[in-house]
């Protein structure tokens, strides 16, 4: 299936498509025509770098998981590394936030409590 006809029914956004043929992973995506045919392991592999851009990686974190991930089992500490760091930053940022909210509503609390007095 070409770009665009998986870009519609994938809903997969052109900008990731291109993105994939930049990474190098297309061994199996043949040019027909001067447009890419994408099969259904390419499909697979779109939908990983969609989920690793859902949570959080950047362009480049989703370039070296992929080629981690086309090398196989032998990478898994790696892409387990990987996956524990973002995790980890991304509870450090609930903290963050959570801590915030705590302050917010001690500030609220104390103009409350002034008001009723």
């Amino acid at each position: 299936m070409t770009m665009k006809e998986a870009s519609e029914r994938y809903q997969i956004p052109v900008k990731i498509l291109k993105e994939y043929e930049s990474f190098g992973l297309c061994e199996a995506v043949k040019k027909v025509m001067g447009e890419w045919q994408y099969d259904e392991q390419d499909i697979e592999r779109l939908s990983m770098i969609m989920t690793l851009h859902d949570i959080g990686f950047d362009k480049g974190e989703v370039e070296t998981y992929m080629h981690f991930m086309m090398e196989g089992e032998k990478t898994q500490r790696q892409r387990i590394a990987m996956l524990d760091q973002k995790r980890g930053r991304t509870l450090d940022e609930i903290h963050f936030k959570e801590k915030q909210i705590e302050h917010m509503d001690y500030l609220r609390y104390e103009m409350q409590k002034s008001t009723l007095a």
